[in-house]
């Protein structure tokens, strides 16, 4: 195996197309295709599916190309380092349930960096895709969260998917609601008491199982609720409509204001949030900068 035949397969994948592959590499495509399977019969992988239809990756494939564009990358690091002398820009991608925390903790890791070069990606998404994000090497980390509930189900398809879990904060459960709300100068709530208001909840597509709710006690026979697709959504209908979400507690009042607090929840279940990253990888030092920064939330809420 080679780097050169990394990129080849790296390349067809991109473009879906062994003759479009092949003029972009500069090579025949007899060539390229020779190359090609040579690589999979000395991985024992099939890594593309041909048809008249053009080229698919298979999931084998998928899990494959994704080591190989880090290998690649790594390549093209050592090579602008020490061999053409260039700066490289730094990379790093996360995705994640929608904390605003989360998204804080990205900020502060983009303003260590001020004028460098850098190419960032944050990714606020549906539980599934977070994981799945992070299975395809889409992004390094992946931040939701486990209870009693969902650990099983998740912690088995992280296995299934060659992740690993690994804890930063554990938070009791608030509702958190605007400061307007009726309920909103209480100490703590119960489920009874919010029951004449709106539940707001994040939708999650196909993926909607109870097991993916970005809600704890989603099994919850709620009298009202609304499924929505953006925090920004959320925030209007809590205003709106007084209605309430049920969060880790741990606020964000330079990005979201100060309009809206958490109130405990009257309960003693607890969450614990974590990242998933890849099983046996190690993280990249941006990575690991940008998880100090998670980590520091934990001071607001235990």
């Amino acid at each position: 195996m080679t780097l050169l035949q990394l990129k080849y397969a790296v390349t067809v994948a991109k473009t879906s197309s062994m003759n479009e592959a092949a003029r972009r590499l500069f090579i025949s495509q007899p060539s390229l295709s020779t190359a090609i399977k040579e690589l999979e019969e000395e991985i024992g992988v099939s890594l593309f599916i041909r048809s008249n239809r053009g080229i698919q990756v298979t999931p084998e494939g998928e899990e494959f190309l994704g080591y190989a564009r880090q290998v690649l990358e790594q390549s093209e690091l050592i090579e602008a380092r020490y061999i053409s002398r260039e700066t490289m820009k730094k990379k790093f991608s996360v995705s994640m349930q929608h904390y605003t925390f989360a998204v804080s903790a990205f900020v502060k890791l983009v303003q260590q960096f001020g004028m460098e070069e850098y190419e960032f990606a944050v990714r606020e998404t549906r539980t599934y895709d977070v994981i799945e994000d992070v299975r395809s090497f889409r992004s390094e980390i992946g931040i939701l969260y486990l209870n009693d509930f969902n650990h099983k189900v998740l912690t088995k398809l992280f296995s299934e998917y060659n992740l690993e879990f690994h804890p930063l904060l554990t938070c009791g459960i608030y509702a958190y609601m605007w400061k307007g709300h009726p309920l909103a100068g209480r100490e703590a709530v119960s489920l009874e008491e919010l029951s004449e208001y709106p539940c707001l909840a994040f939708d999650q597509g196909r993926n909607n199982s109870f097991y993916f709710a970005e809600e704890v006690l989603s099994t919850y026979d709620y009298k009202r609720l609304i499924r929505a697709t953006d925090r920004a959504t959320l925030l209007n209908l809590m205003v709106g409509l007084n209605a309430y979400t049920l969060c880790s507690g741990i606020i964000c009042e330079e990005l979201n204001g100060n309009e809206y607090c958490a109130v405990k929840l009257d309960s003693d279940e607890r969450m614990t949030i974590g990242y998933i990253a890849r099983k046996g990888s190690s993280l990249s030092p941006l990575g690991q900068m940008y998880l100090e920064e998670v980590k520091k939330f934990q001071e607001t809420k235990s």
